[in-house]
């Protein structure tokens, strides 16, 4: 298979379509990987506008009199079974150089006047050569919030030249997108759906699923269009007609910061203004960005009281945007500081997401279930609540919740520990109805569940809490989070000495005329312990964003 690739960009390999024509091979070649492919980089190349002479009709039939890379892309066509143009949109058509190289297609026709089946236009040129069987693709991004609506003149030219449903379309806007780093969570989505598109094509043709997919925005309207506003580092209200514009240019850094606020989510406002502001310790620049219920605002005078300040070199951040580093890891070094709220920071993805609005998605994903910590405890509650009553039929009831608890792993992910901790209880209530002793047992059981809490504190393994609590933290993503990894390991931590410290007092307890008290004091210390839990989830994190 013989693909040739026409990169119609000025900007050549930098181009942002070229990176959705990029994908689109890689696709291609995950399912013919033997395909041989060409490309002609239009803005290295020699072809001259076309003359409009007509020599390859009449005194040169097939041969252009101007001697220049033309012919080469003549015989490049006629070699490719696929050819893909790839260019952005300029003007709402094909760039300049783009144009100059399809006009010179012209010794590709013959010059008679021919009607053909499903002709776009009165009047034709039938071909000078067999094109059958050959597949045109067409791959193009431009910087609007939207392709629909700003290609109909590229569609009317490709109508022409190869026929109306003769060719397919990949069509993106918002292309300049695909520059900017702090965005590449989305358009790297967007990129994993044009490589499936690619090893679809091969397969026959794209498919319906990914055309819609493809057809979705990457950022709601509102968003876009305030980023590529921001980006021109200009102020609206700054805007002039005269030699040097308006009040010139902003800084790089005040560029960044408005582009930063303008990707906001609105729809994620709290039901209070926040003022979020960004200290440049290395330019020595600050803003303030005021995150409101109808958007954001970046103020340059500092009249604002700040809620959440952050403390940071730009290169930094810049570095943690384009996620190069990870904001937590950075944290951890303390590459920057956090002061004043907190909960910003926990919630930056909520505020700072960038995601595709909720109203465009049609894509069916699985479900994302949440783990419960519920599953893991209830058998040992039941245990240590029933069997301390009355052992035998303590131990029936416990054993029956235990076979039972797996049942609601429909709605929930279960974890190593639920598994572990239903084991565990079934082993207690089988060798205590086997004859051991409650007062044995029981106590045996707190240590064994201290045991486990611990154990998971070890290197390199999640500890125990983080499996539950990171369904507040954006999920699975939030395992990668250095600091809430060691939050939870330390609370884990604390959490199993707890339990190791219950032991001993029920083994006390149980073998005093006190007894009784063993059932409170094992359900109090829990309970201050999380009450203990919910405030040092809060400020240990603070605690270290402020580089203590």
């Amino acid at each position: 298979m013989n693909i040739l690739v026409i990169n119609g960009s000025p900007k050549g390999e930098k181009s942002n379509t070229y990176q959705l024509t990029s994908a689109f091979l890689r696709g291609i070649k995950q399912k013919a990987g033997d395909a041989q492919i060409r490309e002609c980089a239009v803005c290295r190349m020699d072809i001259k506008p076309c003359l409009g002479c007509f020599s390859c009709w009449n005194r040169t039939p097939g041969k252009c009199c101007i001697e220049d890379d033309m012919a080469q892309v003549i015989q490049d066509l006629l070699w490719a079974d696929i050819t893909i143009w790839s260019f952005p949109l300029y003007y709402f058509t094909v760039p300049g150089a783009l144009k100059n190289l399809i006009d010179r297609q012209l010794p590709m026709n013959l010059p008679f006047m021919e009607e053909q089946e499903g002709q776009v236009g009165n009047g034709g040129h039938p071909s000078r050569y067999d094109m059958s069987g050959k597949r045109t693709v067409v791959i193009s991004t431009c910087g609007f919030y939207t392709a629909e609506g700003n290609y109909d003149g590229v569609r009317s030219l490709f109508d022409h030249h190869c026929g109306p449903g003769n060719y397919t379309t990949i069509f993106c806007g918002q292309g300049e997108l695909f520059r900017v780093p702090e965005v590449s969570a989305v358009t790297g989505d967007y990129l994993s759906c044009v490589e499936q598109a690619g090893a679809e094509y091969i397969d026959g043709g794209i498919s319906e699923k990914s055309r819609e997919r493809l057809s979705q925005l990457l950022l709601p309207r509102d968003i876009f269009e305030a980023c590529a506003d921001a980006s021109w580092g200009i102020a609206k209200e700054d805007t002039g007609t005269g030699e040097n514009g308006g009040a010139g240019k902003e800084s790089d850094t005040l560029t960044f910061t408005r582009q930063m606020a303008a990707l906001y989510r609105k729809a994620s406002w709290p039901g209070k203004d926040i003022v979020l502001e960004m200290c440049y310790t290395d330019v020595e620049e600050c803003y303030q960005i005021l995150l409101g219920k109808d958007g954001s605002h970046v103020y340059t005078d500092g009249s604002l009281t700040a809620d959440t300040r952050i403390e940071t070199p730009i290169t930094v951040w810049r570095s943690i945007a384009a996620g190069e580093i990870r904001g937590d890891e950075a944290m951890m070094q303390g590459l920057y500081r956090v002061k004043g709220d907190f909960n910003l920071m926990l919630q930056w993805d909520n505020y700072f997401g960038g995601s595709h609005p909720k109203a465009e998605r049609t894509e069916e994903k699985p479900v994302w279930k949440n783990t419960d910590m519920n599953i893991m405890l209830i058998p040992w509650i039941v245990l240590w609540v029933a069997a301390s009553i009355s052992k035998q039929p303590g131990c029936l009831l416990t054993a029956a919740v235990s076979a039972l608890v797996p049942l609601v792993y429909y709605r929930h992910k279960k974890t190593v520990y639920d598994v572990l901790s239903g084991a565990l209880v079934t082993g207690f209530c089988v060798v205590m109805l086997a004859g051991a002793s409650d007062k044995l047992m029981l106590p045996f059981s707190y240590l064994a569940f201290g045991v486990m809490w611990l154990v998971s504190c070890a290197g390199g393994l999640t500890p125990l809490t983080a499996h539950y609590s990171m369904n507040s933290y954006g999920g699975e993503d939030a395992l990668k989070n250095a600091l809430f990894i060691k939050t939870n390991r330390i609370l884990t931590m604390l959490w199993g000495m707890l339990y190791l410290i219950t032991t001993g007092i029920s083994w006390f307890l149980m073998r005093s005329p006190i007894s009784y008290l063993a059932g409170l004091i094992n359900s109090v210390l829990p309970a201050l312990m999380g009450i203990f839990t919910a405030w040092f989830q809060k400020w240990y994190p603070a605690r270290v964003a402020r580089g203590k």
